[in-house]
């Protein structure tokens, strides 16, 4: 794995995603890289832990149909299981949603635990 710095933004893991995502549930390794460019922007949320601590599960039920549900669920170390389902028959359409879903949800998720956005973290004057 390499690392790369990422002006701004800290050390940043390039590929990470390719350590962590796990298909199933209607998607086989052929969707593999259908799957990881729609989700290629999520990288960056992923950067902050390490991959071992990581897993990204994308499945997708009824595949095809109008009713077809892409379902994303991250663990992350330090935050509940994110899941973040849509549905779409367009399976683009439903795997880029999904990936906005689960960002809002991490993003959220580390702004709790951040001191300036909860006051229970913040340090109290001397």
């Amino acid at each position: 794995m390499s690392e790369t710095e990422n002006p701004g933004t800290g050390s940043s893991r390039a590929g990470i995603l390719d350590e962590v995502l796990v298909l199933s549930g209607g998607f086989s390794e052929a969707d593999r890289s259908l799957v990881r460019e729609h989700l290629s922007t999520l990288e960056a949320h992923l950067s902050r832990w390490d991959p071992a601590d990581v897993t990204v599960e994308v499945s997708v039920k009824d595949r095809g149909s109008r009713e077809q549900q892409v379902t994303l669920r991250a663990e992350l170390p330090g935050l509940p299981p994110l899941v973040a389902k849509v549905v779409d028959p367009d399976l683009d359409s439903a795997l880029a949603s999904a990936k906005r879903q689960l960002i809002r949800q991490v993003e959220d998720e580390k702004a709790k635990r951040e001191p300036k956005s909860n006051r229970h973290l913040r340090n109290k004057p001397t």
